[in-house]
């Protein structure tokens, strides 16, 4: 049995002797089954101590970098404060570098800013751009992981990507769609806040593929560049109902969801089935209210806790390889929202 302590501090943790021990160690016979669980778990017990001792005065300063409407920043901070303070004895503190919308120079300044003032880590949501796959080569070569949230930067050095299965969260979207407007004529409005977030891609491409699949004569109106902004959404809504008269139901992939809302209600349209993602206030509030019939959601507290444990691992504070952490989708009605 692999184990790295001496066999007097193995009997003293499972409350046997050291002959006993020994005996377990070695496989050999006259020990009892129930007893060789007892010292295989105080093998795992020292394992599991010796793990914190390594934590015990850890400080992990992490920088949240962004590009995302408020209200989904604001959700991820809210996550942040609320796992990062029960990581003791390690401690974590998070500094915020949070817009809607970054110019590339901008952006890039920013990672480049945390590459010379060091950083134990950064949390990156960014455009998939050569550009900003360079900087997080420039953090990288400074000792500063990368872990891409939410939407991935996947040719680039980043050590790991938390968040859902974007492509599997487009296709859920598409089967609940093809479901629910089985009985309805109806185009599909579908946006997105950018084409260049590789997370928002992958949605509409699972969506498309399961609407090919399920209802192949549907039409799909897409709609892209909104900024995940009500007003701009608003706008670009407004003007896919005029020239899209068809158009009642709705997948909206980046955010925006009050702004198409309000368009639907001032061109007098009715909205068949809208589903959406994350469950800021907004939203909450639109479920509350109907408009929202459904909410693709993901935990991000558990996208917290994988991210801390992936600046850890990094760090050699605890073990274990650097995996990508995928989230499990959550299908949220107004029926089953969670506190």
């Amino acid at each position: 049995m692999p184990h790295r302590y001496p066999i007097r501090e193995i009997a003293r943790q499972a409350g046997v002797s050291e002959a006993t021990v020994d005996r377990v160690l070695h496989g050999r016979a006259g020990v009892r089954e129930g007893t060789v669980l007892q010292v295989e778990q105080a093998i795992t017990d020292l394992d599991r101590q010796r793990t914190q001792l390594r934590l015990s005065g850890r400080r992990f300063l992490i920088d949240l970098v962004m590009e995302t409407p408020r209200q989904f920043s604001g959700l991820v901070r809210e996550a942040m404060e609320q796992v990062f303070p029960a990581l003791r004895p390690a401690v974590m503190r998070a500094r915020y570098h949070l817009r809607e919308t970054w110019e590339t120079d901008d952006l890039i300044a920013e990672l480049d800013a945390i590459a010379r003032q060091g950083s134990h880590a950064v949390v990156l949501k960014a455009p998939d751009t050569p550009e900003v796959a360079a900087a997080i080569g420039r953090l990288t070569s400074a000792r500063v992981p990368v872990i891409t949230l939410v939407t991935d930067v996947p040719m680039s050095t980043r050590i790991a990507y938390v968040g859902m299965d974007n492509r599997a969260a487009g296709a859920t979207a598409g089967y609940l769609m093809c479901q629910w407007l089985r009985h309805v004529r109806a185009d599909v409005l579908v946006l997105t806040s950018s084409a260049m977030f590789r997370g928002e891609e992958e949605r509409e491409m699972g969506f498309r593929s399961a609407m090919r699949t399920y209802d192949p004569g549907r039409r799909v109106v897409e709609v892209s560049e909104s900024d995940g902004l009500d007003a701009t959404c608003e706008t670009l809504a407004a003007r896919a109902l005029r020239e899209f008269p068809d158009i009642g139901a709705v997948y909206s992939i980046g955010g925006g969801n009050r702004g198409i809302v309000a368009a639907f209600g001032a061109a007098g349209r009715t909205c068949e089935t809208f589903i959406g993602h994350d469950l800021g206030d907004a939203n909450r509030a639109l479920l509350r209210s109907g408009h929202l019939t459904a909410v693709l959601h993901h935990d991000l507290r558990a996208d917290m806790r994988q991210v801390a444990q992936s600046v850890m691992r990094f760090h050699g504070a605890i073990p274990g390889d650097q995996p990508s952490a995928v989230s499990g989708i959550q299908i949220v009605t107004p029926h089953n929202l969670p506190d």
